[in-house]
């Protein structure tokens, strides 16, 4: 290994980290940066396999005590990522996306675990499975035509006392609403979440709201201006299944779900009886299949009626990117492997594993000449999109050769490369011990 491979690591990287650490204890920064980066080399989510992808500087036991009994917190951890994507991002508006997943158990001592429905419908899964549900709000990030959901903090579900799903998703919006304070946001929500008390609490915070309904939704127009004495009328005619097919149908070739496809729509600006007659825009919005077959058609609601129709379906696709982050989440980054035994452990090892899983993902959609030398680990893929997994080998090897812990300046509180003969002293070090 050339002791001078560090410095192809992208110096954002060594930035993002430096800024994410601002908000911990001083004496638990170096174990949080190690534990970071080794979850950023490793596919499973064991303590163990990240502590074995670097030449780690204290024993074993030392960071599994500082997961569990450490003083810092995994709240403040996901506010400080949803600060570093403001930083490194200029965007104007900025897109979030609460959404729900499922990580299968099969003990019953495991935090949060119960019997849940499993909603996916996958071949040869039942339909009722035990498994952890983690209440996700991510942030959407772009660059171009290139775009991925960051997650920002979960809330792992209780199996006792009255909270739900929909307390636990109001609650992750209040906690991070103030690191956008001055900035044009937009909830992003699939239909579940798509409930009268949610949206409320939202729009009152200043949130607008896109995401789909059932077609059944009742709303209805404007009522005319009344003449006569006594209380004015809060909703006009209903819109039925009829006066809406009455509605013109109009196509539209759009760029959603990463490629081209054609789309039919018809909207309406209505009330919505949920909404307590809220004024909203309505579109429904069919596909057409490779087979010029048009699937079955969906309601999508915005509370922003300024919108053109085509622009909610558009802003509506990109609540897709969390569906990817789950799957990479789980399955690349292992999430699928957090077991650990109290309910806080767990809160702040999953959060350690999205940050891992974060960094690479940051770092393939900034892009740049650093970024691209990083992940050129495979010349046949040379050009291929960059992508967080090509990240990820390229930091491979490199971190696996050095005892990134020094790398910590704790006078400047700055994590950063050191300098070559530094280096090299290191690894003679490491070399000797082995």
């Amino acid at each position: 290994m050339d002791i001078a491979g560090y410095c192809r690591i992208p110096q954002t990287l060594f930035e993002s980290i430096t800024f994410l650490v601002q908000v911990l204890p001083l004496r638990s920064v170096p174990t949080f940066i190690e534990l970071v980066c080794g979850a950023m080399l490793t596919e499973t989510g064991f303590v163990t396999q990240a502590y074995l992808a670097l030449p780690m500087k204290r024993n074993w036991s030392s960071y599994y005590k500082w997961i569990e009994k450490g003083k810092w917190s995994w709240v403040a951890v996901g506010i400080q990522m949803a600060r570093l994507l403001i930083r490194l991002f200029s965007q104007p508006l900025w897109h979030l996306i609460i959404d729900d997943t499922l990580i299968l158990r099969s003990s019953k001592k495991a935090p949060g675990s119960k019997i849940y429905r499993e909603h996916s419908k996958k071949p040869n899964r039942p339909e009722f499975v035990r498994g952890q549900c983690w209440v996700s709000l991510a942030a959407v990030v772009e660059n171009g035509l290139q775009a991925a959901a960051i997650p920002l903090l979960s809330r792992l579900m209780r199996t006792e006392g009255n909270g739900s799903k929909l307390t636990a998703a109001k609650t992750l919006i209040r906690v991070i609403i103030p690191v956008f304070d001055g900035l044009s946001v937009r909830l992003l929500l699939d239909s579940w979440y798509m409930r009268g008390g949610l949206l409320l609490s939202a729009l009152k915070v200043g949130l607008q709201v896109i995401g789909q309904v059932r077609k059944d939704t009742a709303l209805f127009r404007a009522p005319e201006q009344q003449t006569r004495r006594g209380r004015p009328r809060k909703y006009g005619e209903k819109y039925t299944p009829a006066d809406i097919e009455k509605r013109p149908i109009t196509p539209v070739e759009l760029f959603i779900y990463g490629k081209l496809q054609w789309v039919r729509y018809r909207s309406v600006i209505a009330k919505a009886r949920f909404l307590d007659g809220r004024l909203v825009r309505a579109v429904w919005v069919s596909f057409e299949d490779d087979k010029r077959g048009v699937t079955k058609e969906r309601l999508i609601l915005s509370t922003d009626i300024h919108l053109e129709p085509y622009e909610v379906i558009e802003i509506y696709a990109k609540r897709w990117a969390i569906e990817s982050m789950f799957h990479l989440a789980k399955n690349n980054w292992g999430w699928n492997e957090t077991w650990q035994q109290s309910r806080q452990t767990v809160h702040r090892w999953l959060h350690i594993l999205g940050i891992g899983y974060a960094l690479p993902q940051l770092l393939a959609i900034k892009g740049g000449d650093e970024v691209a030398k990083l992940a050129n680990t495979t010349p046949w893929r040379e050009k291929d999109p960059v992508t967080a997994g090509r990240v990820r080998s390229g930091l491979a090897r490199i971190f696996g050769h050095f005892p990134i812990r020094d790398w910590w300046n704790r006078k400047s509180r700055k994590f950063r490369p050191p300098k070559e003969p530094e280096v090299a002293a290191s690894t003679r070090k490491l070399s000797k011990a082995a």
